[in-house]
């Protein structure tokens, strides 16, 4: 891999070691992989706060337009959510962990072989948010987010009301997934890996090298496959073994992918 640009300066607000534009390969040669909280948008008391810089969307639109269409948001969010978020963007998209897919900016959206949650059993994990009005629930259909941001105080008890139904319910299909702030409960053998795993068997992100950005536990399970792939890990706001570099915050991330975009950056 080389580029023209030189490493991004360091800014002496930061402790982490800058992540070198040469790291990544030509434009043409990889597919951008990037999970949305925590990563490209900075964390917010609800998921519904969250807020999408301006120059964050140009970014975006040019980064896919660069890569011919080679960048994927990858996340626990529903691809409807990340629509939302997003708008009037409809990018490519790996949505609840896995779960679905979309291929190409715009179209629809498609779904894995994984079904909803069993209505009852969803039912009995979301009473759990009566512990406390801090917590909010979301409903992403294939798995239930218990957001715990506003009452840090019930966390101990939600992840103890969530380990009882479990154990009433030894032979469902669940998996619990620890975040920021957050107990996610989803079906088990799906994940962000999975998602990806498919994502680039096809068209356009088939044959080239993924760059993964993540920030959370959920993404650990992508950067364990990105040797596989030939491709590079990127962490954010957590340092990791497995990844190539790492980011304080999402504003650095910001500010990186726009780097990606310079003139000098050599992408033929």
């Amino acid at each position: 891999m080389t580029s023209n640009l030189a490493d991004d300066a360091p800014r002496p607000t930061t402790n982490s070691v800058p992540v070198p534009s040469a790291l990544v390969p030509h434009l043409d040669q990889c597919a951008l992989l990037l999970d949305i909280d925590g990563t490209l948008l900075d964390l917010a008391p609800t998921p519904r706060e969250v807020w999408v810089p301006p120059e964050l969307e140009q970014t975006l639109r040019a980064l896919h337009e660069r890569t011919s269409g080679a960048l994927a948001l990858v996340s626990g969010r529903s691809i409807n959510d990340i629509d939302l978020i997003f708008a009037p963007l409809k990018l490519p998209a790996v949505g609840g962990h896995g779960a679905e897919m979309r291929l190409l900016s715009g179209a629809e959206r498609v779904a894995t072989n994984v079904p909803p949650l069993d209505p009852e059993l969803k039912s009995r994990l979301a009473a759990i948010a009566r512990i406390s009005p801090g917590i909010l629930l979301e409903d992403k259909g294939y798995s239930l987010a218990l957001h715990y941001r506003l009452a840090p105080h019930t966390e101990k008890a939600i992840y103890e009301s969530v380990a009882a139904i479990r154990a009433e319910n030894p032979h469902a299909p669940l998996e619990v997934l620890p975040g920021k702030a957050v107990c996610e409960i989803k079906h088990a053998g799906v994940t962000k890996a999975t998602g990806v795993l498919e994502l680039m068997t096809h068209e356009p992100f088939k044959g080239r090298r993924p760059v993964f950005l993540g920030d959370d536990v959920t993404d650990e399970t992508v950067f364990a496959i990105m040797p596989e792939l030939r491709g590079l890990a990127f962490s954010v706001g957590r340092h990791s073994d497995i990844v190539a570099g790492h980011f304080d915050e999402p504003r650095d991330v910001r500010a990186w992918l726009a780097r990606l975009l310079d003139p000098q950056f050599v992408t033929t």
